[in-house]
């Protein structure tokens, strides 16, 4: 089992976070696939968690004592496949075989067949449930390990969401912390236009979480938010929300804040384009 050092490179995060944005939006095009304005937003969350925070080993994917993190908006699958190929998970040539008939990297996570792929998530609402009976099994078993569950701000609009929400403080999941990838799009339209998300943060809290929101593309905000940093009452028990304020098509100017993004696979120009404003290719 492996751990970061608390000393962190933020400028080898960055670096890395243009890199697999480079691998999403190249595997979009070659598959001809949706959702790379919703993998795009949250990839620096990813790499915060597993490059930052999180206590995995990769080449023990299945260590009983493993940090676990949950996709739960499954549609930005190829930024889980890309953050775990490199971290070590499994050789980074299989992105290519993403989207293809028979692929283990189908365009939503397959229930098993990818090393570190915790659940198959896609049907929203449903990741935090899957993270709070994890996080209450280490709790049982008192195995000191730590659930992340990753969700859209869409996904807020989901019943099971808030019944989850409600179930975790009531048994002092403290080893639970929800990102939420707060874009603003739903596939329709405006996140706050479709349902009454805001104050997102107020929600959380009301239902007994502490919650505390951060710009979602900023390396050393996300790790402390994740890593728990100044919480210095142990007896607080309660889990926490993380708020990650986030651009959908992040790192990509002619995909930003765009929701075409959402359904859009982009073409060998726009792949081109892409990449050398991530400055993985010359011009």
């Amino acid at each position: 089992m492996t751990q970061m050092s608390e000393t962190i490179d933020i400028a080898k995060l960055e670096q890395t976070a243009r890199q697999i944005r480079g691998h999403v939006v190249a595997m979009s095009h070659r598959a001809g696939a949706a959702h790379l304005g919703s993998a795009l937003s949250c990839i620096d969350i990813l790499v915060a968690a597993y490059f930052g925070v999180m206590k995995i080993d990769p080449r023990c994917p299945t260590d009983p004592l493993r940090d676990r993190l949950i996709l739960s908006k499954g549609h930005a699958a190829s930024a889980l496949y890309t953050t775990l190929a490199m971290r070590g998970f499994f050789d980074e040539k299989a992105l290519e075989t993403y989207g293809e008939h028979g692929s283990k990297l189908a365009e939503q996570p397959l229930p098993s067949g990818v090393p570190g792929v915790e659940a198959a998530t896609g049907s929203l609402g449903h990741g935090l449930p899957l993270g709070v009976g994890m996080a209450l099994a280490g709790r049982i078993k008192k195995q000191n390990y730590r659930v992340f569950v990753v969700m859209s701000d869409g996904e807020c609009n989901e019943g099971s969401v808030w019944e989850a929400a409600m179930f975790a403080p009531a048994q002092k999941l403290s080893n639970l912390t929800v990102i939420i990838d707060y874009n603003r799009w739903q596939a329709t339209g405006r996140s706050d236009e479709i349902m009454s998300l805001s104050p997102l943060a107020a929600k959380w809290e009301s239902f007994g979480w502490r919650a505390c929101e951060i710009d979602g593309h900023d390396a050393n905000a996300l790790i402390a938010a994740m890593a728990g940093d100044g919480d210095s009452d142990s007896s607080d028990k309660r889990p926490r929300a993380i708020i990650a304020h986030t651009i959908k098509g992040k790192g990509v100017s002619f995909m930003e804040d765009d929701n075409n993004w959402h359904y859009r696979a982009p073409s060998a120009a726009e792949l081109q384009q892409a990449q050398m404003e991530l400055g993985l290719v010359s011009a």
